[in-house]
């Protein structure tokens, strides 16, 4: 037991917090219905703890690093019939809330489930949000939580100002909290604990020489290099 629910139960008004909650969660999943109403594929919306966070426009450097890390990991994952990799305007939907991360990757079993008017969809096996300022409490704070807490495996928050990489992953998806995180910077190497063999130079989501690079090993089939060698050193 929680020490949270425990907390609650030591309270002579349990009952009465009980209903309160109750009342309150109904209230939220009827606004969490009429959020999904209305929102559609011209913004980029979320339904997080109760609450419409609607996404500004975001800057080059975060768009670049989508569309860099997005065709690493279409192609890789094609070619090889590993599943499929969706950014942007997936919606996750999680026990409470609906988020729509900036990219992520099922499996191919899983992805064949999916119809072809799919608009909700189950925890992925992997995530990666891009940082903003704008952003940056929610990937780090409630996002993280509840993307651990649904068993997704990996979880890879991408900072494109300092160039660097955290790795947050489950060693089972029946632990629900992610270990203290691998951190990379741009001169290493980062490797997929979910999707098999994939392995690429922090460099390549930053750098479009280097991410030409990878993108051409990966379409050759060939291991990936040393960070070095992309850049030509």
């Amino acid at each position: 037991m929680s020490p949270l629910i425990q907390q609650i139960l030591n309270d002579p008004a349990a009952p009465a917090l009980a209903g309160e909650l109750q009342q309150a969660l109904a209230d939220e999943a009827s606004r969490r219905q009429a959020f999904r109403q209305w929102t559609d594929e011209s913004q980029k919306a979320e339904f997080i703890n109760g609450e419409v966070v609607l996404h500004s426009p975001v800057k080059k450097q975060h768009l670049e690093v989508s569309r860099r890390l997005f065709g690493l990991m279409h192609f890789y994952t094609s070619l090889r019939g590993l599943g499929v990799v969706w950014a942007e305007k997936a919606m996750v939907s999680l026990t409470r809330n609906d988020y729509e991360p900036d990219l992520c990757f099922f499996p191919a079993e899983q992805a064949a489930a999916f119809t072809e008017d799919q608009m909700l969809f189950p925890a992925p096996a992997f995530v990666a949000e891009i940082l903003s300022a704008r952003t940056a409490k929610i990937d780090q704070g409630i996002k993280k939580q509840d993307y651990a807490a649904h068993g997704i495996g990996e979880y890879w928050i991408i900072d494109p100002v300092r160039q660097r990489v955290e790795q947050y992953l489950l060693a089972l998806p029946s632990d629900r909290t992610y270990f203290p995180p691998y951190l990379h910077s741009i001169s290493d190497l980062i490797e997929s604990r979910t999707i098999p063999g994939f392995r690429i130079p922090v460099a390549a989501m930053f750098e479009e020489a280097a991410n030409v690079a990878a993108l051409q090993r990966i379409l050759r089939g060939d291991p990936p290099a040393e960070p070095e060698a992309e850049y030509g050193a």
